[in-house]
């Protein structure tokens, strides 16, 4: 169990700094099967991102520690009369932090974000077999919406 409390978590920007950090998250078994990109890799995908007019990875903090992160992505649409929608992604708890409300905060930080920027809708998506992360996210107010459709290619 880890010794601080929610109340010294933080989330905030990601920086290139915070990659080995980020990609050990991405390496817990239930996302994409433990594996993850090498360092070298993700740099450059880093730099992608970094391009992108309103593509933010985030991290939640406690103290120096990495303990969760995501992505959210706010696309400016011509439908919806221009509303903006908030698409958010790659949701990681560090195996010891989660339960402990870290998860609400950020996804609580990434709804404000949303908000402040005037979308319209903010839309995740998880994997079927990940039933405690849906009742998770049901518990935030999302409901289950429409269908996703995908193709491998």
């Amino acid at each position: 169990m880890c010794k601080q409390d929610l109340s010294e978590v933080r989330i905030r920007h990601a920086s290139e700094a915070d990659l080995p950090a980020v990609l050990s998250l991405y390496g817990e078994p239930d996302i994409d099967d433990g594996r993850v990109l090498s360092i070298d890799t993700a740099r450059a995908i880093w730099a992608k991102i970094k391009q992108y007019p309103d593509y933010t990875v985030y991290v939640a903090t406690a103290g120096e520690d990495v303990v969760g992160t995501f992505t959210l992505l706010v696309m400016d649409n011509l439908a919806h009369m221009g509303a903006r929608s908030g698409i958010i992604e790659d949701v990681v708890v560090k195996p010891g932090w989660r339960r402990r409300g870290v998860g609400s905060r950020m996804m609580r930080f990434a709804l404000d974000v949303c908000k402040t920027k005037g979308c319209y809708k903010a839309a995740l998506s998880s994997n079927q077999q990940r039933e405690s992360a849906h009742t998770f996210y049901e518990s935030l107010g999302f409901a289950r919406h429409g269908y996703s459709f995908l193709i491998d290619l």
